[in-house]
C-alpha cells in the first residue's frame, strides 16, 4: 500500500466520487458535501490517499482546524456529521487484513508531521450495517454521543410494527385532526429555490429564538455555517443521493402559509439521515407537529426504498420511541508532535469530564448558559497599532 497527502480536493475528484458511489461510505464523507464544507471554510486540507495494487483503497479526507496553538487534522466539516466512515473501497473492508489500520495510522502520522500536531477522528462506528472498519482494532475512546436508527422495512406498516404500531396510529390520528380543526395542513417540500431559502431562512429563525429560550450557544449562528447549508441546498438529487431536501409543516386556514415544523434531510443509497431540525413553538404545540412531521418523513423515505431512517447524534426521547437501533461511535485521537501527544491527553481527560458534566443535569445546564452568555457578546476589534 501507498499513501500520498494531496492538498487539493479537485486532484482526486474522479477516485473521490468512485467510492462515494459505495453506499457504505458515510454522506459526511461524500466529495460534495466536502466541497462545499471547504469553500464556505477555507481551512487547510491534508487529504489522505491510499493505493493498493495500483488502484485507490481509501481516502480520507481532512482539513487542518486550529484550536490555540494545537493544529488538529480532523474530518472535513466534523463539527456538523452525525456518521464518519472515511471512503474505503469495498474490496479493502471485505479484505479485513490484521494490522491495516495500525499501517494507515502510522503512515498517517509520518505524512502529517510538520502539517497537525494531532490527528482526531470522531464519530466513527467501528461496527455499522454488519461490517467491521478497518480502524476497529486502534486505540478508541467512546463518543459520548449516539447516533439513533429505525430499520425501514418492506411496508409502512411493518415498519411501525417494531415500534408499537397501535399507540402510534392513534397519536398521528389526534394530531391529524387537531390540525384540522385548525384548518389543516400540508407537508411541504421545498422544491423551487425560493422555497428552499425560504425554509432555510425560518429554521435558523426558529434554531436560534429555541437555542436563545435554553440558554444554549446557537452552533448555527455562524456566517460561514449558513453558508454551507446554502450551498448543500443547490446540490439537488443525483439518483438515490440528496445532499439536504428540506421538509416543513405547512398550516392552513387561519394559519395559512405558517410553518410549525421544519426538517432537514439528506440521503445516500438506502441511507435517510436527519440533519436537523426546529418548531414554532405559537403554533399547533397540541398537535406535535415536529413529531408528526417525522411520521410523514419516515412513511416517504420507506415508499421510496430507503431501508434506515438516522435520527443522527444525540440521546432524545422522541429519537428513542422511534429508534430500535443505537449506535455507539467512537473517536480516535493519534498524536503527531510533542504538544499534539499533551493535546491528546488533555483530551481524553475532557471527554471524560464531559460525560459526568452531562449525567449532572443541573451542572451541565448552568455551563451551557454560560456558554450561551459568551456566544453572546459582540466581539472587540483590537485597536490599529500606531
Amino acid at each position: 500500500m501507498t499513501i500520498r497527502v494531496v492538498d487539493r480536493m479537485e486532484l482526486l475528484e474522479a477516485e473521490w466520487r468512485m467510492l462515494d458511489r459505495d453506499s457504505m461510505n458515510s454522506l459526511h464523507q461524500s466529495y460534495d458535501w466536502c466541497a462545499a464544507w471547504v469553500k464556505t471554510h477555507g481551512n487547510p486540507l491534508a487529504l489522505l490517499h491510499g493505493e493498493q495494487d495500483g488502484r485507490t483503497a481509501f481516502i480520507l479526507p481532512l482539513e487542518i482546524v486550529r484550536h490555540s496553538v494545537i493544529r488538529t487534522a480532523q474530518f472535513i466539516g466534523s463539527r456538523f456529521s452525525n456518521i464518519n466512515t472515511g471512503l474505503f473501497s469495498a474490496a479493502m473492508r471485505a479484505d479485513g487484513q490484521t494490522g491495516v489500520g495500525q499501517q494507515i495510522a502510522a503512515e498517517a502520522v509520518r505524512l502529517l508531521s510538520g502539517k497537525a500536531d494531532l490527528l482526531h477522528l470522531e464519530n466513527m462506528p467501528l461496527g455499522w450495517r454488519g461490517e467491521r472498519h478497518p480502524f476497529a482494532g486502534l486505540p478508541a475512546m467512546e463518543n459520548r454521543n449516539h447516533t439513533f436508527q429505525l430499520p425501514l422495512l418492506d411496508s409502512f406498516e411493518q415498519t411501525l410494527s417494531q415500534v408499537n404500531a397501535r399507540s402510534r396510529r392513534k397519536k398521528y390520528r389526534n394530531q391529524v385532526r387537531r390540525l384540522e380543526a385548525m384548518g389543516g395542513f400540508r407537508h411541504l417540500v421545498a422544491r423551487s429555490e425560493a422555497e428552499k431559502q425560504f425554509l432555510l431562512d425560518l429554521f435558523f429563525i426558529q434554531k436560534a429564538e429555541r437555542f436563545k429560550s435554553a440558554g444554549l450557544p446557537n452552533v448555527f449562528q455562524a456566517p460561514s455555517t449558513q453558508a454551507f447549508f446554502r450551498l448543500l441546498l443547490e446540490g439537488g438529487h443525483d439518483g438515490t443521493n440528496t445532499p439536504l431536501e428540506l421538509h416543513g409543516i405547512e398550516l392552513r386556514g387561519a394559519f395559512e402559509g405558517q410553518i410549525a415544523a421544519i426538517a432537514g434531510m439528506s440521503r445516500k443509497g438506502d441511507h435517510a439521515i436527519c440533519q436537523f431540525g426546529s418548531i414554532d413553538p405559537t403554533l399547533a404545540r397540541d398537535a406535535s407537529p415536529g413529531e408528526l412531521l417525522f411520521w410523514l418523513l419516515i412513511e416517504q423515505f420507506c415508499a421510496e426504498g430507503a431501508t434506515l431512517f438516522d435520527f443522527g447524534l444525540g440521546d432524545q426521547g422522541y429519537k428513542r420511541s422511534w429508534c430500535t437501533i443505537e449506535t455507539v461511535q467512537h473517536d480516535v485521537l493519534l498524536p503527531i508532535s510533542a504538544s499534539g501527544r499533551l493535546a491528546a491527553y488533555t483530551q481524553r481527560g475532557l471527554n471524560h469530564t464531559k460525560a459526568v458534566i452531562k449525567n449532572n443535569p443541573q451542572l451541565y445546564g448552568f455551563l451551557q448558559r454560560l456558554r450561551a452568555q459568551s456566544d453572546a457578546k459582540p466581539v472587540r476589534k483590537a485597536e490599529p497599532e500606531n
